[in-house]
């Protein structure tokens, strides 16, 4: 067994104090950079983290959203808010997976790095199996998550490095997981 992290759109925006804040993202931000100080990163073959780096999503920005399918304006390409959070200015990412330029791009696995995606990526190295955490439990997170399992690799979620949205959303989210066969660590 090769294993990844994938560290999810831990972003300032989905930070408190973004513009699109989830509960708990601040210290999800500094239990990530915990991690990768400690010992146990150094298990990881391989540490990458996605980002939403929007330019036009079109419907996906909304100054009336729905919180389902569209949203305030966030991660905007080339601002403060489209950065990872400062607890992670110091830590180790082999790779930074864009997504979601023009569309909104939930899965890491629809984003790229120097134009490979996510999937290759890890192929690439022989991962075989993936630890995933970061931002939301409910959309992003969630959506990476079952794109890994879809693509063959084995998927154990980093519960206490994750937030969710809402608290229904992220229960189901977790459910879907579970029974989608990821693991939980």
């Amino acid at each position: 067994m090769t294993r990844a992290l994938i560290v999810v759109d831990v972003q300032n925006d989905f930070c408190e104090g973004g513009s699109l804040p989830v509960t708990g993202g601040n210290a999800v931000a500094a239990g990530v950079a915990d991690l990768l100080r400690s010992p146990a990163a150094s298990s990881y073959v391989a540490v990458v983290a996605t980002r939403d780096h929007h330019h036009d999503p079109g419907a996906h920005w909304s100054e009336e959203p729905d919180y389902v399918d569209s949203w305030p304006v966030h991660c905007a390409a080339g601002t403060e808010g489209a950065a990872l959070h400062p607890a992670l200015a110091d830590a180790r990412f082999d790779a930074v997976f864009l997504k979601g330029a023009h569309e909104a791009a939930y899965s890491g696995f629809e984003g790229t790095a120097e134009g490979t995606g996510l999937a290759a990526w890890l192929r690439e190295r022989g991962v075989t199996d993936v630890d995933v955490c970061g931002l939301a439990t409910d959309h992003c997170v969630r959506a990476t998550a079952l794109d890994a399992v879809t693509e063959g690799f084995g998927v154990r979620l980093l519960d206490d490095l994750c937030a969710g949205v809402a608290p229904e959303t992220t229960t189901a989210a977790l459910a879907e997981l579970e029974e989608a066969g990821v693991t939980h660590g």
